[in-house]
């Protein structure tokens, strides 16, 4: 069994609901309008390859750039909003805070790593 620490700061007879006991979900890393536009050109570009094969390839490439680079700017974006949350602190004083930080940095490397 590994340790709790959130546990056992608790006092005794507190259990935490179910709530707590679940960790939420991750925030998408683009826009959902921005990722339908980008699954829609790639929709009409498998639906165009039949008649116009050349075409739909480049316009599933561009799709894939556009996907990509929207992907870049999102993991550079949030590793500003990441460091800046921790960065230039007093590390004894806020150790929740880094404690959190380095959670949000695990959690993003492993969902790059399962891309």
């Amino acid at each position: 069994m590994m340790y709790d620490q959130t546990r056992a700061r608790q006092s005794a007879g507190q259990t935490p609901g179910p709530a707590a006991r679940r960790s939420p979900s991750p925030e998408p890393l683009l826009p959902s309008d921005e990722r339908d536009k980008i699954v829609q050109r790639l929709r009409h570009a498998l639906n165009t390859f039949a008649d116009t094969p050349l075409d739909a390839l480049e316009e599933a490439e561009s799709a894939y750039d556009e996907a990509t680079a929207q992907l870049v700017n999102a993991l550079a974006e949030r590793r500003r909003d990441l460091r800046a949350g921790w960065q230039d602190r007093d590390p004894d004083a806020q150790s929740d805070e880094l404690r959190l930080a380095m959670r949000q940095y695990r959690e993003i490397t492993q969902r790059l790593l399962h891309i």
